[in-house]
């Protein structure tokens, strides 16, 4: 797989809400040692803390949301429901604990298992907690721009997913998708087909 262009340090340094939405349509890259899997991303969702609610940090600066807290540009991988791992971008200035949740991506190399959701992504990718921390402009997991020949994603927004406690927080349009790609977690009336993913 040739090498594409990664993100530079700059891109993550930036509006969290401005990268949700640019991520559509970008790649994600695990090099694992022993096999190279990546996916276009075609869902995200921003969590802007410590005061939005629905963010993990607007519960106290922990050992397990440190990484928020640090420089952008930085994996924040967390584990759910005793079985899933899910892989948020660490964004804005440090110190501040602003992510983006990686919740849907379009197999391209390497990749056999479905990607509608942020925890089975993170399986298909093989990503887990031992990334927690990693550089994303390093040489193990990263993103990278999209081919230029590739038609533009067709984003749409809405609500976040399942974050229904974080009352006015959970009505905050900070989920972007592609309403074209048949691989979002959750179908959307704009996505006439049956989502690919469930084919996979």
């Amino acid at each position: 797989m040739g090498r594409a262009e990664k993100l530079p340090r700059a891109f993550f340094a930036r509006s969290t809400l401005a990268i949700a939405r640019e991520l559509i349509g970008m790649h994600l890259v695990h090099d694992d040692g022993s096999a190279v899997r990546s996916g276009r991303i075609v869902e995200t969702e921003a969590y802007l803390g410590p005061r939005d609610l629905a963010a993990h940090s607007s519960r106290g600066r922990t050992a397990r949301t440190e990484v928020m807290y640090g420089p952008p540009g930085h994996a924040y991988v967390y584990f759910v429901y005793g079985f899933w791992n899910c892989l948020n971008v660490v964004t804005g200035a440090p110190g501040v604990p602003h992510a983006v949740l990686l919740r849907a991506l379009e197999p391209l190399a390497g990749v056999t298992e479905r990607t509608c959701g942020p925890g089975l992504l993170c399986r298909a990718l093989h990503i887990d907690r031992g990334l927690n921390g990693v550089d994303l402009a390093g040489e193990v997991l990263w993103l990278e721009r999209g081919s230029a020949r590739a038609p533009p994603p067709r984003i749409a927004r809405s609500p976040r997913i399942g974050v229904d406690y974080a009352g006015e927080w959970a009505r905050r349009p900070w989920r972007f998708f592609d309403r074209a790609s048949g691989y979002v977690s959750t179908r959307e009336r704009s996505v006439p087909k049956l989502r690919a993913c469930l084919r996979t």
